[in-house]
């Protein structure tokens, strides 16, 4: 069972959170919560959770600090972001610390359990992200952090395409494709190939798992390009990569 932590600084949303989320249903657990980021570090010290759900602005330290300050300590536990839709440019700063999903506030019934089972689906801990992942912050567009919302619960299907999270957002693949290169300055399919390398990466320092199972776990199908795609973007191989990670 994943052991919960859960940082929000409005009482009544900390508490639906806390007594509302099926937790039971996604097999976890809500060991501690915090009404700010230096009481959530108190908690998170203490309890160890397996997954910290924090909100990002609060009174005397923010969740992005206070995650920040958890990596510094080590701590690897996954990190599931609730932002408001203003808050995009912090949303992508906590991407960049490791923050496997992210919540548009308010959020409805359902989509904090359907994020842990998406984080459950795979395997996704924090730590070094692959080169290039970071976002602009002037990229404020709702269809823009949708869609990288989209990316982080669905990267791992060899299928995921353009059409695919545009059609899941309900616009055109061209506008989604306009939009996204408009605000980040890159093409959607560059920011998926960076965001599934980044996900190998962390994969691949497990030495025990085998490259080709990486390759699967990540959307491709194609070893040899897998692994010709690591080496582009991590400047190394996936099994030299792997071996200076040991």
């Amino acid at each position: 069972m994943m052991k919960v932590v859960v940082v929000e600084d409005e009482a009544l949303v900390r508490r639906g959170i806390v007594l509302t989320v099926d937790w039971a249903g996604v097999d976890c657990a809500v060991v501690g919560e915090a009404a700010d980021g230096m009481e959530g570090l108190e908690v998170i010290r203490e309890s160890q959770p397996d997954l910290v759900v924090t909100d990002i602005k609060m009174p005397r330290l923010d969740g992005l600090e206070m995650v920040r300050q958890l990596r510094e300590e080590g701590n690897r536990a996954h990190v599931i972001i609730l932002t408001a839709y203003s808050d995009f440019s912090y949303a992508q700063a906590a991407l960049k610390l490791g923050a496997v999903d992210f919540l548009l506030k308010p959020f409805q019934d359902g989509e904090l359990e359907e994020a842990v089972t998406r984080l459950k689906s795979r395997v996704g801990p924090t730590g070094p992200q692959a080169p290039g992942l970071e976002v602009p912050e002037e990229g404020k567009s709702k269809y823009v952090m949708e869609a990288l919302r989209y990316i982080a619960g669905h990267y791992n299907d060899p299928d995921i395409s353009v059409s695919s999270v545009a059609r899941d957002l309900g616009i055109s693949e061209g506008h989604l494709s306009h939009v996204f290169k408009k605000e980040t300055s890159r093409t959607l399919g560059s920011y998926l190939t960076d965001y599934r390398i980044h996900m190998a990466m962390e994969l691949l320092r497990d030495c025990r798992n085998k490259v080709y199972e990486v390759a699967e776990q990540v959307g491709y199908r194609d070893i040899t390009y897998f692994s010709s795609t690591f080496k582009r973007v991590a400047g190394l191989s996936p099994s030299e990569y792997q071996k200076q990670s040991q």
